[in-house]
């Protein structure tokens, strides 16, 4: 393990970068470091600007202290990875807790050199961060979490550098925590998931979405708050604010946040398959066919609408949450 200032100066980090584009385009060194093969390939543009925001820019150029071989494996997203969750400028990275931008970019981040051949079905790999990832097989298609690799073994001066199409997400702590992290901006400055935390809390959930040594492991769909106010259309409700919640029926609240946590262990996108699975309030959840690293997913009593995956595979220390725009019905 090694330790990231993440309060370095953005201009130093963009200064190093600028040292690192200019000797590249020299004889001398042959083979660029991790952070210039970001700098000098216009797919790894967003990651760039992310790794100078995130502080970790000066550590990718460098051999790694923290490891006998000196060497960094880094799961690069692309552009496309980004513009999933609306990063589309660095503009938009700016507007991110700068803490929870460096944690997931350590995320991304192993000590050591791992190559390809040795990214197989059911390993693990541990993070910079802390967390292990998961390498899974799914088809002819290799996984790490739920992101695609998309290339493997791209050859740096101070490691290894492999192609994923989805940003891995991890929050550090578990799924009650997490979502009262998002909800008092310690993950996003702009939270979404507000009427969720209250939800949880009037129904007396915390406990149970929270980690204990040796205990179960959920996947969760966990709504947006717009998906709470248009469940309150739905019902003739007005949920405007998150208290709204608690003109619910406690008992009625306590069933429908029941009927999105599911107890298999904790499954990313690429574990999971189409066709029905049951979660603890036991009316019967129908995910649609995998598509683009995502899956829809239906209560019984959404009718025709089904809810999108807006942000899949959040790694908790219990689980795996998907963020969803509907709030399923059991």
């Amino acid at each position: 393990m090694f330790s990231i200032h993440s309060k370095l100066s953005p201009l130093v980090a963009f200064f190093a970068l600028t040292v690192l584009f200019s000797a590249c385009t020299k004889d001398e060194p042959a083979m660029p470091t991790i952070a210039a093969i970001a700098v000098t390939n216009e797919d790894f543009s967003t990651l760039e600007a992310a790794a100078v925001l995130g502080g970790v820019a000066v550590v990718l150029s460098n051999p790694n202290a923290g490891d006998p071989s000196g060497d960094f494996t880094v799961f690069a997203p692309t552009n496309a990875a980004f513009d999933r969750l609306g990063l589309t400028s660095g503009d938009a990275l700016a507007a991110l807790n700068p803490g929870f931008l460096t944690s997931t970019l350590l995320y991304h981040v192993s000590n050591g050199n791992l190559a390809g051949a040795n990214l197989t079905d059911g390993s693990t790999s541990t993070s910079a961060l802390g967390p292990d990832r998961r390498i899974i097989t799914r088809g002819s298609d290799l996984f790490i979490n739920g992101s695609k690799i998309l290339a493997t073994d791209v050859d740096a001066q101070n490691g290894t550098v492999h192609v994923i199409d989805k940003v891995l997400l991890a929050t550090g702590v578990d799924i009650a925590q997490s979502t009262i992290a998002l909800t008092q901006s310690a993950v996003f400055d702009a939270p979404e998931l507000t009427f969720l935390l209250e939800a949880v809390v009037y129904a007396d959930l915390v406990g149970a979405l929270s980690a204990s040594p040796g205990g179960p492991s959920f996947t969760v769909f966990a709504p947006t708050d717009a998906a709470f106010r248009q469940l309150g259309v739905d019902l003739g409700v007005e949920l405007n604010v998150p208290a709204d919640i608690r003109k619910l029926d406690q008992a009625t609240v306590t069933a429908v946040l029941l009927n999105h946590v599911v107890n298999n262990g904790g499954l990313f996108t690429s574990e999971l398959d189409a066709g029905m699975i049951t979660p603890l309030g036991g009316s019967s959840l129908e995910l649609g066919a995998y598509n683009n690293g995502v899956l829809t997913v239906k209560g019984q009593s959404n009718g025709s609408q089904v809810a999108n995956m807006l942000i899949p595979d959040v790694q908790t220390t219990n689980g795996v949450v998907h963020v969803i725009d509907r709030v399923l019905l059991p």
